[in-house]
């Protein structure tokens, strides 16, 4: 981001002790651990300048979250807005405390996970039926600070999370479009060196020389990169499966979010690689239990009357987006103090769009 953060003068010593409390027994084990010089955990412990990105990352590592211990000083980004929306349409969810439901799903996902060899699988969802925000939460919810998250919220999904790699790929995204775009993507990720040119096989050796720690990659709207990047071929995927299969050491796995299966999806748009073959597991996203839905609307700032978590219940059919948007409207109108059932009306009104969720 372009910025250095240091440890505030008043917490170096407890960042110091949070060296040995988390199972380092040195400075060096911490930098080997994070693939960072030894140089920058010392100038973090220290109290010195470090980027950004090492800050929060060394941070997260010690169990801090970054804005708790860094120096309030100029070089740290003011929020525009302190309060985060309790209920949120639109946009995916990232931070796992507004997450809900998806337990089922999640515990299979994470058994896959958790062990050698690690296992694929394939998120399938309608239009707006949360799969981004399921990647998304597999990706953040397990080095997550417990503070940060719900009272009771499950987050020790895997033996040792601190030892995990998720990469992200939006496919919509234009920058990953490209053969070239995504290899150094990936690549950086990982903190691998990424050679000149990036081609496809200085990639493949390049990870599969050094690929050491379990890494899962997280496909979003991979129907986009099927359909409208040329360069991602069948020798592409094929790369892919080969990596994952045989040259990694069971430390590849994949995670794709699809409207379809991935073996129809990649026959409807001109791919017959052995890739999509891949994925072992599969699961469909429905509506929420009735469970999930109502700890959902519990979650409101300002609870709800019991007729009205009935009717949002009823009107929902518990998929996650109508009742987002109808627990939205609802606070709304309790924030106004508004006393009449206008609230109803307009939530219906904001349910047009989505007549596919309510009609299954």
């Amino acid at each position: 981001m372009g910025r250095s953060l240091k440890v505030s003068p008043g917490c170096i010593e407890q960042v110091k002790s949070a060296l040995g409390r988390n199972g380092f027994p040195s400075q060096k084990a911490l930098a080997e651990e994070l693939e960072i010089s030894l140089s920058t955990v010392k100038s973090f412990l220290a109290g010195k300048p470090v980027d950004y990105i090492n800050f929060e990352e060394i941070s997260g590592r010690l169990g801090y979250e970054w804005r708790a211990i860094a120096h309030q000083d100029e070089t740290i980004p003011k929020p525009i807005f302190e309060e985060t929306s309790a209920f949120i349409i639109g946009t995916p969810i990232a931070h796992p405390r507004y997450f809900f439901g998806r337990q089922k799903e999640l515990k299979r996902l994470f058994d896959l996970l958790k062990r050698r060899p690690l296992q694929n699988a394939a998120i399938i969802g309608k239009r707006r039926s949360g799969k981004t925000s399921l990647l998304q939460y597999l990706k953040n919810i397990t080095t997550t600070p417990t503070e940060q998250l719900r009272p009771g919220q499950k987050s020790d999904w895997l033996p040792s999370p601190e030892k995990y790699r998720w990469i992200f790929v939006d496919f919509q995204d234009s920058r990953l479009q490209n053969r070239e775009g995504l290899l150094r993507y990936i690549l950086e990720f990982l903190k691998m060196s990424v050679p000149s040119p990036c081609d496809l096989d200085r990639f493949m050796d390049a990870v599969s020389s050094n690929l050491d720690r379990p890494t899962v990659i997280l496909f979003d709207e991979i129907g986009v990169g099927l359909q409208r990047c040329p360069e991602l071929d069948d020798g592409f995927w094929e790369s892919l499966r080969s990596l994952a299969t045989n040259q990694t050491n069971g430390n590849l796995g994949f995670v794709l979010a699809t409207p379809e299966s991935p073996i129809k999806l990649a026959h409807s748009t001109g791919h017959s690689s052995p890739f999509f073959n891949i994925f072992g597991y599969t699961t469909t996203l429905g509506a929420l239990t009735e469970a999930e839905a109502r700890e959902l609307i519990a979650s409101s700032p300002m609870p709800f009357p019991a007729e009205d978590v009935e009717w949002i219940l009823n009107q929902s059919k518990c998929w996650p987006l109508l009742l987002q948007i109808l627990c939205r409207e609802r606070l709304f109108s309790l924030e106004e103090g508004e006393t009449e059932d206008d609230w109803r009306e307009v939530g219906l009104e904001q349910l047009k769009p989505f007549a596919d969720l309510q009609s299954i």
